[in-house]
């Protein structure tokens, strides 16, 4: 598990765990086996790599956990005892004059209560190397900077490569907030999706703490070999705002290296010849991208789809951008290479990659898109997973205040609304609070799918929200959508620590993995 929700397509699916089963997934078999404290907030996704030879230290299955404290940690994913009691090894990015972020110089409390490492770093198993973006403030004197820097670190040791780090900067011309220059200011700009790696480039994408200041959407990209930047998008070039956040997700990317990511709020006017994109899903081409150290490329804009009430979403703040866009494998019909996602509203979105559809001026609908479910779900803070059973290609959705919900695609293609899957629990229980969650899937193939989610309801606090107690983990049967489990059903044994807004389990070899304040909790066969 290498990257934010499994893999570039951000389907969260690992076909891989013969492990865990629907047979063995319950109370009595499964639980929380293990935990290691950390020295901060975990909203980051837990990553996994099998067999990595540790210097000095044999050989391991590692989880690697980064924290809002700035720091990466590598476990051993699988035991806690004697010399596996201690991290295999850790880094932090902080010394004497550097600190992390407080919550309160932001002007808002989207992320509490400091920022460091928010986004899900990125690892790169050819070379042995971790990609994670940290987020500092520096002193000098009685003077004060804030900083990104993009890290590569060996997965076996933690040690810096490249040369890095180095400092994330970006500009570009326009005539919207900033005046004529863009610029990528790292107080005002949160780095809250998932990293993706895609044709030796890491990208990464930049929102905003919550509507303060001035503050675009940023894609920025680096040579994954040599750390130098190689390319740059702002949404809102000429406009304001248009964040990409994604509730954490990352950018997909298809086999072709084309990127997809929802944006945010803001001024849109591509439909009129013009170079915003707010509020839109939006594919970025990546075949011009450069690796040479001499070439920055303006990532080119492929294809775009903007809902025909864009103008309402924006002034009502129902962004797009509250979702994540989900590339699925070819499906059969009429449009085989699909795209799915959703935002505040609640309404899917079923998209052809290769004909998005653009915007729609008729002002009732968006019928030039393959489909759109409007409400179909809770609002999105979250995205889907996906998995087929050889039989049903399904797509989940666990939106904000609603329960976990199952829709098979069926050709020509669209979603069938009348093969509509609701979770099997009591409604009143079974549905979350805010935020919703973001599902994951464990299968063996088409068989022995399970649904994983992770609760953690959070409650208003001013402008934004904060998670209330503990997280609760859930698994149900992905083709009948049971509940198989969840970490309260056996007093107290399986909690996983308090909860952390927007976080993702991970589920590798028999193992389920979760981000939590402070702390990271393992579950597994009892």
């Amino acid at each position: 598990m290498l990257t934010s929700h499994n893999d570039n397509s951000r389907s969260g699916a690992n076909l891989q765990e013969t492990l865990l089963t629907t047979a063995n997934v319950n109370h009595t078999q499964f639980g929380k086996l293990f935990g290691q404290n950390v020295n901060g907030y975990v909203y980051a996704q837990p990553l996994y790599v099998p067999g990595v030879t540790i210097p000095n230290n044999g050989v391991h299955n590692v989880v690697y956990v980064a924290t809002e404290h700035d720091t990466v940690y590598a476990f051993d994913a699988d035991d806690r005892r004697g010399p596996n009691s201690v991290p295999l090894w850790k880094v932090s990015f902080l010394r004497r004059g550097v600190t992390t972020v407080p919550a309160r110089d932001t002007g808002a409390r989207d992320i509490i209560p400091e920022m460091g490492i928010t986004g899900t770093p990125v690892i790169d198993a050819n070379s042995g190397t971790l990609y994670v973006v940290a987020n500092t403030k520096e002193f000098q004197g009685r003077s004060h900077t804030y900083v990104y820097r993009l890290h590569a670190l060996d997965i076996a040791s933690g040690a810096e490569k490249f040369g890095g780090p180095v400092v994330i900067t970006a500009s570009v011309n326009g005539s919207g907030d900033g005046g004529t220059i863009d610029v990528l200011d790292p107080l005002r700009h949160l780095q809250r999706p998932g990293l993706l790696l895609v044709h030796g480039v890491v990208y990464i994408a930049f929102g905003s703490h919550g509507d303060v200041g001035t503050y675009h959407g940023w894609l920025v990209g680096y040579d994954a070999a040599t750390l130098e930047q190689v390319a740059v998008f702002n949404v809102t070039p000429n406009g304001a705002q248009g964040a990409i956040w994604q509730s954490g997700a990352g950018p997909a990317a298809d086999t072709d290296g084309n990127i997809y990511f929802e944006s945010g709020n803001g001024d849109f006017d591509a439909n009129t010849g013009g170079v915003d994109y707010g509020d839109s899903v939006v594919k970025l081409g990546t075949s011009a991208v450069s690796t040479s150290p001499d070439t920055l490329t303006t990532l080119p804009v492929a294809d775009y789809f903007t809902p025909y009430n864009q103008a309402t979403l924006n002034s009502a703040d129902l962004d797009l951008g509250s979702g994540a866009a989900l590339v699925l494998p070819d499906q059969p019909g009429t449009s085989p290479h699909l795209l799915v996602g959703s935002g505040k509203d609640g309404t899917i979105y079923l998209l052809d990659r290769d004909s998005m559809g653009g915007f729609n001026t008729n002002g009732v609908s968006d019928a030039q898109i393959v489909q759109a479910m409007p409400t179909a779900i809770g609002g999105t803070w979250s995205m889907a997973a996906y998995w087929s059973n050889g039989t049903s290609n399904t797509i989940y959705y666990n939106g904000s205040g609603d329960v976990l919900r199952a829709f098979q695609l069926v050709p020509p293609p669209g979603l069938d609304p009348t093969r509509t899957q609701l979770s099997q629990v009591a409604s009143a229980n079974s549905a979350l609070g805010f935020p919703g969650a973001t599902p994951s899937i464990s299968a063996n193939g088409t068989s022995n799918g399970i649904v994983w989610t992770l609760q953690t309801d959070s409650v208003p606090r001013g402008d934004a929200s904060v998670p209330r107690g503990s997280a609760v983990l859930h698994a149900y049967d992905a083709n009948s959508l049971t509940e198989l489990y969840n970490s309260t059903q056996a007093r107290g044994r399986d909690n996983p620590g308090g909860a952390v807004k927007f976080t993702v389990p991970t589920i590798a070899n028999g193992k389920v993995y979760v981000g939590a304040r402070r702390r990271l909790a393992v579950f597994g066969l009892l």
